[in-house]
């Protein structure tokens, strides 16, 4: 403290530069200040700093980080509370340009894993990680101005943040809630994946959000309510049974009018992969962690891609077993995504008709007799989504409202009506069959079937062809550079160096910090692999070992921690699909 102190007053009024002297580790009693990069002028990017809090000085129960769920839990309660005192102080100094500005990661919803707040599970050691406009008056130091953010206004924040015996005892109480919320969590998405669900949804849950840019709980919102059918109950170790509507394994459509809740369902569940926070309205919602929403993304790359389960027999002779293009159609990238999910090992498929190539999901009985079905590449969703699950157990749940086609495929039918669910399978089966399913190359009862010599003679078929997924398929990233420039653009993609990744329809990344992570796990890639082409598995299994072992903040290698959270390998694996070309 005392050396920071005469350093400060060292360079007072000096050009700006000198601020790079104080890059370094000063204690400070109950924790230990870094300062790890310092901007260049008092116009760029804030000055990052982490402070480390010994575990004596926190002083927390060591039960409360025990564990991945819980550590993550913890992590985040500290983050939630840290971020909030630091915005309370930000700009209390003065100056030019980002002078006095403090700010740290603010989590949304979600409680992820975040490089910007970790705790030492054998210590107790804290780590926060931070920005600090370091302040200046034009282009010269203020040093009393750091100095009153350093000495006077950063030890309260970390204080009230990071030691427990500051905490009241209403904080206490509310730190407490969020490790059993942590366990419940835990021990009810294990219980809905073993009793043969694919997601799970409490009575009492609040789906509608806030507005289509905050992920906040509609306020006034109609509370979920399971139907009688489909009601199931859980014991969970701290709030006792729960009950909510248990989504089985298989083929689930969901239907229903317009504005009546079924995409807000589905969106639901999209984001259930990750647990949220206490007063959310879906702390007690989870979906297959494995689920994956699939759509058409008209004008994305494929490489080297097997399709031909979807698509074969194109007219050019273009081999899709192998199939390669820059400008994918709507159908042909619904194929690749779907492929893409199958090869990261989804369990789970989650599709809205609306943002679907018509032509992928489903030809209806007209088309096929004006085009006969040996004159159409594509054979679609329809086909196989009862195969899938009952060759390969992947399940999908699937958003309809104009097409009643799936009806005949369908192991369970949700109708939304006023944002509440009714199950009606036994009178959509019933209304099915009124209206056959005419469709060549799939049964009476969904299944799929296919003409072993590609005609239409219905006598030479073969009933339930083995899907088959590549699982090893080989993809070759570039050579990588001396120097690698990223540039986040929100949850839309980022720029790496010159090239653009657009992963805006990648619609399970959470945030830009979420973002950023997936472009470090890219570069990292690129860096340990480039030029060689290796197995895609291998590459995610590499990163999942790396960020298992040494957390998300690995991926960045030297320098200081920027800002992110943990990605999933289906989004790693989304961005490597779309950058190799």
């Amino acid at each position: 403290m005392n050396r920071l102190q005469s350093e400060l007053r060292r360079i007072d009024h000096r050009g700006y530069p000198a601020y790079k002297d104080l890059r370094g580790s000063y204690d400070f009693g109950k924790y230990i200040l870094n300062i790890e990069h310092i901007q260049g002028d008092p116009f760029a990017s804030p000055s990052s700093l982490s402070v480390k809090i010994k575990g004596k000085a926190a002083g927390f129960p060591k039960e409360y980080y025990n564990g991945y769920d819980r550590k993550t839990a913890f992590e985040d309660f500290i983050l939630r509370r840290f971020s909030f005192f630091a915005a309370g102080i930000s700009f209390k100094a003065k100056g030019s340009g980002k002078s006095g500005m403090v700010s740290a990661s603010r989590p949304g919803q979600e409680i992820m894993e975040r490089s910007a707040c970790k705790v030492d599970e054998s210590t107790g050691d804290i780590i926060l990680r931070f920005v600090v406009g370091f302040p200046a008056g034009g282009r010269s130091i203020d040093a009393g101005e750091l100095e009153k953010i350093l000495f006077r206004l950063l030890p309260g924040v970390v204080e009230k943040s990071g030691i427990f015996k500051l905490f009241t005892e209403n904080e206490k109480v509310k730190l407490k809630e969020q490790i059993e919320l942590s366990d419940d969590q835990k021990t009810l998405r294990k219980a809905v994946g073993e009793n043969g669900f694919a997601a799970f949804i409490a009575d009492g849950s609040i789906l509608p959000r806030e507005s289509g840019v905050s992920e906040r709980p509609m306020k006034n919102a109609v509370l979920f309510k399971s139907p009688e059918s489909m009601r199931v109950t859980f014991e969970l170790p701290h709030k006792g049974k729960i009950t909510g509507m248990g989504i089985k394994k298989g083929v689930t459509l969901i239907v229903g009018g317009g504005y009546h809740g079924k995409s807000t369902l589905l969106q639901t569940l999209e984001k259930s992969v990750y647990p949220h926070i206490a007063g959310d309205g879906r702390e007690y919602i989870v979906t297959d962690a494995t689920g994956v929403k699939l759509r058409a993304e008209d004008g994305r790359s494929v490489k080297n891609e097997d399709i031909s389960l979807f698509i074969r027999n194109l007219p050019n002779g273009k081999d899709t077993k192998n199939f390669s293009t820059l400008d994918a159609s709507g159908s042909t990238s619904q194929a690749a995504n779907t492929i893409e999910a199958l090869e990261a090992g989804s369990r789970l498929f989650l599709i809205d008709e609306d943002t679907s190539a018509t032509n992928f999901m489903i030809r209806d009985e007209l088309m096929e007799r004006v085009i006969s079905a040996a004159k159409e590449p594509i054979v679609p969703f329809i086909k196989r989504v009862g195969q899938l699950y009952r060759q390969r157990g992947i399940s999908t749940i699937l958003v309809a409202g104009s097409c009643g086609a799936f009806f005949h495929v369908a192991d369970t039918v949700i109708q939304m009506d006023r944002y509440m669910p009714k199950e009606i399978t036994k009178a959509a089966k019933e209304a099915a069959a009124d209206y056959p399913l005419k469709m060549h190359g799939i049964s009476k009862d969904g299944m799929c079937i296919e003409c072993t010599d590609n005609s239409q003679n219905m006598d030479n078929i073969n009933e339930n062809p083995e899907i088959e997924i590549n699982g090893e398929r080989k993809v070759k990233l570039p050579k990588s550079d001396d120097r690698t420039k990223i540039k986040v653009m929100g949850t839309d993609g980022f720029l790496y160096n010159k090239t653009n990744v657009d992963l805006r329809y990648l619609e399970q990344i959470t945030d830009a910090e979420q973002m950023l992570a997936i472009s470090k796990a890219l570069e990292y890639l690129i860096k340990k692999y480039g030029g060689k082409e290796i197995s895609l598995n291998l590459l995610l299994g590499d990163i999942e070992n790396l960020m298992e072992k040494k957390g998300v903040e690995a991926l960045t290698g030297r320098g200081s921690v920027p800002d992110m959270s943990r990605p999933r390998r289906f989004e790693i694996a989304g961005c490597i699909n779309r950058f190799v070309k």
